[in-house]
């Protein structure tokens, strides 16, 4: 006899509703684990962020933060090729790790948008968004409490 086994669990709600993990095998994506990547995202604000260095948002559809929030969760979860995207746009996990829930809200935006965004930035664009990933990235360690120099004043050659 099978059993449906579901739990609550300590995710934000996605519009007002809590986020159940289920393993009945109703819509079943293999990319639930972007549930909890989703979180990480939010707290971080690293898609927001990035897509403030960007120009011209209003000529998209979908909002630069959305495309480069999609593009991060899709790298995160083994999907390094954009090509993917018209396909996961419409799975569950991406939705909901998308603030979409998973039956109602727009899909995500398509392979071609994606080529678009990633292919946009000038020179300037890259630098701004270089700049912020090492300010993210600086922000999110603590400092060490010492540093050791260590100086080796032989050459080894190789």
């Amino acid at each position: 006899m099978a059993q449906s086994t579901c739990f609550t669990s300590c995710l934000s709600p996605l519009n007002g509703k809590p986020i159940l993990f289920g393993f009945d095998g109703a819509d079943m994506s293999s990319d639930a684990g972007l549930t909890l990547l989703r979180e990480i995202e939010r707290k971080a604000v690293l898609a927001q962020r990035l897509a403030n260095c960007r120009r011209d948002p209003v000529k998209v559809q979908h909002g630069p933060c959305d495309i480069i929030r999609f593009r991060i969760m899709m790298i995160a979860a083994g999907y390094e090729d954009g090509n993917d995207a018209n396909a996961l746009r419409h799975d569950p996990s991406f939705r909901i790790a998308l603030e979409r829930g998973p039956e109602t809200g727009a899909a995500s935006c398509s392979q071609p948008t994606i080529s678009r965004m990633e292919n946009l930035p000038d020179a300037r664009a890259l630098i701004r968004m270089g700049r912020e990933i090492v300010r993210f990235y600086c922000q999110s360690i603590a400092p060490p409490g010492r540093i050791v120099v260590d100086i080796d004043d032989t050459f080894d050659g190789l």
